[in-house]
């Protein structure tokens, strides 16, 4: 998507270097991308002890397993 923007020469000219990407663009986008990626970060942390998560992963194994043992019977006849 073209865009135009007003952006201190300065500061562009930060981006790409920092980045090490060869255009304005790209540099502009991976520097997005790593600012979303953070904000990302941020909000995730911020929910810390606000959600409860329970670890089921003993559980799925042990499903994983008792169908593989299904699919192995049924295979084998």
């Amino acid at each position: 998507m073209r865009t135009t923007l007003n952006i201190d020469k300065d500061l562009i000219d930060y981006v790409v270097e920092a980045t090490g990407e060869k255009t304005k663009s790209k540099a502009v986008t991976a520097a997005l991308n790593e600012y979303t990626r953070r904000k990302k970060i941020a909000d995730l942390r911020a929910l810390v002890g606000k959600v409860r998560i329970d670890d089921t992963r003993a559980e799925q194994r042990k499903a994983d397993r008792r169908r593989q043992v299904f699919l192995d019977e049924l295979r084998n006849g």
